[in-house]
């Protein structure tokens, strides 16, 4: 079994989830949750330190338009959080950029978040109610996931799909 930590990156807070697969897909949910920022710096470091997780960041990508002071911190965010997992683990994260997780799960680069969510839904919870979520007395595979969960979880499944099934997108 393999691990994978994937992280949706904000200027405060970011959404990450951890998951585990058996090489052919994505078993199930370790860890999700969205958290501030320097909280997910201890989290990167605890998790990470003696363990053999793959570690995928999604990577904000120039589009020629103008960018506000949130994308910057964002940037600082992101180098703060490759920094951490380089010294935890020797090697640099993946960069997951988010035209790729258009094309892996949905086929288009003109789909939106909710055709991202609705195409984690497909694969991984079909025929579950609430978008996979389920309920407290039985959770679902997305149990506890809202906003930018389900973005990390994108993340994660597209480092899956390149990097272990070796899917060219």
């Amino acid at each position: 079994m393999g691990t994978i930590l994937a992280i949706d990156p904000g200027n405060i807070q970011s959404g990450y989830v951890i998951v585990e697969h058996n090489g052919e897909e994505i078993c199930r949910v370790l860890e999700v949750g969205k958290i501030e920022n320097n909280v997910l710096l201890s989290l990167i470091a605890q998790k990470l330190y003696g363990n053999g997780y793959d570690v995928a960041i999604e990577m904000i990508e120039g589009m020629g338009m103008t960018v506000g002071q949130e994308v910057f911190d964002t940037c600082v965010w992101i180098g703060r959080f490759w920094q951490t997992v380089l010294w935890q683990t020797g090697y640099a994260p993946t960069r997951i950029y988010r035209r790729e997780e258009k094309l892996d799960l949905c086929g288009s680069l003109s789909a939106k978040d909710a055709n991202i969510r609705q195409a984690l839904v497909d694969r991984f919870a079909p025929g579950q109610p609430n978008f996979g979520k389920g309920t407290k007395k039985d959770p679902g595979f997305f149990y506890g996931f809202s906003a930018d969960m389900w973005a990390a979880m994108a993340v994660a499944t597209t480092y899956f799909d390149k990097y272990i099934k070796g899917v060219k997108l």
